[in-house]
């Protein structure tokens, strides 16, 4: 693998933009991605029946203004229907979701309110929620909330961070799902690029204007290379700067753990359920659909990896969130533990207060030839879902378009 002007490490939505971009402006581009898959922690789950599909990756599409509408295809996503009993599992019981803002501000007022804070520099969010008066249920229920939305403690979270990211979102309102399952956008992104999948990279040599990166397979060598492996997981990857590697030292991802449970019977309506207790995220059914999504990320992701080993721990996990499936027989699991994945390294990175300063670190150029992109480099300036992967892998393309035509 020779005579690139670009190699692009890792082919989920960052990575694909990137080589596209650049692709596009008529630069010989490689993708080398070590999963024998595109999409990276966009992993879309398909029903043996034909039935909807579900996320064990990436959700939904944030906002009405997110680019994702325009790579995904014309008319290819759709408003996430808004018919749903939401509910919560509060002190063990099954309770109604309106009671997190009976007598307390509800999660998701307290998060409204730290976007629109002055003063948070500094501030942990734990240590906000604090100065605020959050105490209590009110204060449990806030934990976990920014712990599931945000894959890390709320003492670890950085408060300007979270409010910087909210105010730099460009994506709009509502959420949307892509028509045949996420997995469309990273298969749309590659098409007519070079991919190569299940080629790991192992060491990495640059020079200024030359990189060469080994691999499993041999060798490959061009003008520059972008990186877009997630910070937690570039300890496979040899020949690094030492400031970078500090950096990413600095950027961990959050545990992640997703679950498709598919029952004997189906839902007998649809619900989504928030576990206040930290057990289990989020829990998902739809009617008449037999499978349950769980999606849980920090301490509730240990709790549902485990209980995904037991049988029996794993039905009294659903009987709580969901009662209907008191009796009901677990037919097949699927799950995504992007905690133990060695090419994810975790869910994905939260601004962490006190290093609000590592993902620019990360996102730096070096002697204009190693460049890099992913969530990661925007935590903390944007959101770190899926566009803004997309969004860093277009401002790597500038880059790198920037630097070789100096060269």
């Amino acid at each position: 693998m020779t005579g690139y002007d670009v190699i692009v490490v890792g082919a989920g939505a960052s990575g694909l933009n990137c080589a596209r971009l650049l692709s596009r402006s008529g630069l010989r581009v490689v993708v080398l991605e070590a999963r024998e898959r595109l999409g990276g922690r966009i992993h879309t789950f398909h029903p043996a029946d034909g039935g909807p599909p579900l996320e064990l990756g990436a959700q939904v599409v944030h906002g009405e203004h997110n680019p994702v509408h325009e790579l995904a295809g014309p008319d290819r996503t759709a408003a996430v229907p808004r018919r749903v009993t939401a509910r919560i599992v509060e002190d063990g019981a099954h309770r109604e979701m309106g009671l997190l803002s009976f007598g307390r501000r509800a999660p998701w007022q307290l998060e409204a309110m730290l976007q629109r804070a002055p003063g948070v520099t500094g501030l942990s969010v734990g240590t906000w929620l604090r100065a605020h008066g959050s105490t209590g249920p009110e204060a449990a229920a806030a934990g976990e909330w920014f712990r599931q939305n945000w894959a890390a403690e709320p003492e670890e979270l950085s408060a300007a961070g979270i409010a910087a990211a909210h105010a730099g979102d460009t994506a709009g309102e509502g959420e949307f799902a892509v028509e045949g399952g996420f997995a469309r956008l990273p298969e749309r992104l590659a098409e007519g690029l070079d991919v190569r999948l299940g080629v790991p990279v192992r060491e990495l040599a640059y020079r200024p204007g030359r990189v060469t990166v080994e691999t499993g397979t041999g060798t490959a060598a061009a003008r520059a290379a972008v990186l877009t492996v997630p910070p937690a997981a570039v300890g496979g990857i040899a020949g690094l700067p030492a400031d970078k590697l500090t950096a990413a030292a600095q950027l961990p991802s959050g545990d992640g753990y997703c679950a498709v449970v598919t029952l004997d019977r189906p839902a007998p309506d649809t619900v989504i359920v928030f576990d206040v207790d930290g057990r289990s995220g989020f829990t998902r059914c739809a009617a008449g659909r037999p499978e349950v999504l769980l999606v849980a990320k920090a301490g509730a992701a240990a709790e549902l990896r485990a209980a995904a080993g037991d049988r029996a721990a794993l039905a009294a996990l659903l009987a709580t969130a969901l009662p209907w499936t008191a009796d009901a027989a677990v037919l097949g699991l699927t799950v995504a533990d992007w905690g133990r994945d060695r090419y994810a390294g975790g869910a994905f990175t939260a601004p962490r207060a006190g290093l609000e300063d590592a993902a620019r670190q990360w996102a730096e150029p070096v002697d204009g030839t190693l460049f890099f992109a992913g969530e990661a480099t925007v935590t903390g300036e944007r959101l770190p879902w899926v566009h803004g992967a997309l969004e860093s892998g277009e401002r790597a393309a500038e880059q790198v378009l920037k630097a070789l035509r100096r060269t």
